[in-house]
């Protein structure tokens, strides 16, 4: 017998009992839809993650205050110090490969107009900032060097507050009250949205020199440095510390976290995730598989005088073995293909209902959920293909 004749029987034995066919591959179907939907939620949080820190900037380094350290027998000690604006302008003078130097102040302050008033992040910038951070200002100007030398008590406002406090007149000049103080408005940021947990369109930007005298401080929050090339950052992270173990002393008092490392951190948590979800989803292939082999089996109980016939005319081991197997693999391709286009029309669908939702089916996805469907198939076929070979021909026509 040809393989076109074995798969033409295979097929025909398959259509005589439809409605079990059909049950044997829900569970191949359920378990590829839900590796595809899980690891598309997966990727889409990886991706969705990547967009956001791109967002924010590139080549970054941020510095802060304050050094874990382990000293003695006892416990990691953090020293904290503090980071000046003289740190920052210190920097700035060194240049290449620092190619912005950014100054930060945050807190948390009441700004007021008229009869409204909300309660929002407050954060002292100077002009490097909305490069550093890829940001805009959309009508008006943003903070200058000059506002920050002079202190001047002007702000920025982002989109968020100024629908909430001006609606939809023109804030640009008028006098909003901040902690009690009075700044004018000025700009108006690109609307932003939320990122990485932050509503950047709810936020006020002053004169870092402004905050630190608004909030009664001369320490920085924390120092956004952005390097020249991505190639540089390692060589701009040993400047960095050069500079400032020279400004404290000798002491290296700060942490210089890479926003490179950062995303890459998450990212690798994310993959993890990714892959724990796919063997989860995995765990519903194998009981597919499982499913397969049982109902293989009965087919084989019941077919045992066929088997014997087959046999006796001249059908060889492989020709039975050929047969019970295609229809295994015929099974769970099937479940495959179907289970693909649930899996990428449920995520296609959710995506479309909630844009928020972070999904996306990558190639990569499909293409091991397909390939381990019919691995499956194989994997559970090939022991009823090899006990329904090795039946004897005279046994299986005795079978009742």
């Amino acid at each position: 017998m040809n393989l076109v004749e074995t798969i033409r029987v295979s097929f025909d034995a398959l259509s005589a009992n439809k409605l079990r066919s059909s049950l044997t591959m829900l569970g191949v179907v359920i378990g590829v839809a839900s590796v595809i939907l899980l690891v598309s939620i997966g990727e889409g949080a990886r991706n969705y993650i990547s967009d956001q820190f791109a967002g924010l900037g590139t080549n970054l380094l941020i510095i802060q205050p304050g050094k874990i350290e382990t000293k003695g027998m006892l416990p990691p000690v953090s020293t904290t110090k503090k980071l000046t604006y003289s740190d920052a302008e210190a920097l700035r003078k060194r240049g290449f490969p620092l190619k912005l130097v950014a100054p930060v102040v945050i807190g948390t302050g009441t700004v007021k107009y008229q009869n409204r008033h909300r309660d929002i992040p407050v954060i002292g910038v100077t002009y490097e900032f909305q490069e550093a951070r890829n940001l805009r200002v959309e009508v008006g100007s943003f903070i200058t060097d000059i506002d920050v030398e002079g202190e001047r008590k002007i702000c920025v406002l982002g989109r968020k507050v100024v629908s909430e406090l001006f609606g939809t007149s023109n804030p640009l000049g008028r006098m909003v009250t901040l902690n009690e103080a009075r700044y004018r408005v000025v700009g108006i940021m690109e609307k932003k949205g939320v990122s990485l947990g932050t509503d950047i369109d709810d936020i006020v930007f002053i004169p870092v020199k402004s905050a630190q005298a608004l909030f009664n401080t001369d320490r920085l929050f924390e120092i956004i440095v952005s390097i020249a090339t991505a190639e540089e950052i390692s060589r701009g992270t040993n400047i960095i510390t050069e500079i400032l173990k020279k400004r404290h002393d000798g002491n290296e008092d700060f942490t210089i976290t890479s926003q490179a490392a950062m995303l890459s951190t998450f990212q690798t948590i994310l993959t993890s995730m990714t892959f724990v979800l796919a063997g989860i989803a995995g765990i519903s292939l194998v009981v597919g598989g499982i499913g397969i082999m049982n109902i293989m089996l009965v087919s084989i109980k019941e077919r045992t005088r066929e088997i014997g016939i087959r046999k006796a005319v001249g059908a060889r081991k492989s020709d039975i073995l050929a047969q019970f197997l295609i229809e295994a693999v015929t099974l769970s391709t099937i479940g495959g293909i179907v289970g693909i286009v649930i899996g990428g029309g449920v995520a296609y669908s959710l995506n479309f209902i909630f844009p928020a939702l972070p999904i996306s089916v990558s190639a990569w996805s499909v293409s091991l959920a397909f390939g381990f469907s019919v691995l499956v198939g194989v994997f559970f076929g090939v022991y009823p293909a090899k006990k329904a070979a090795a039946l004897h021909p005279i046994e299986a026509l005795r079978y009742e």
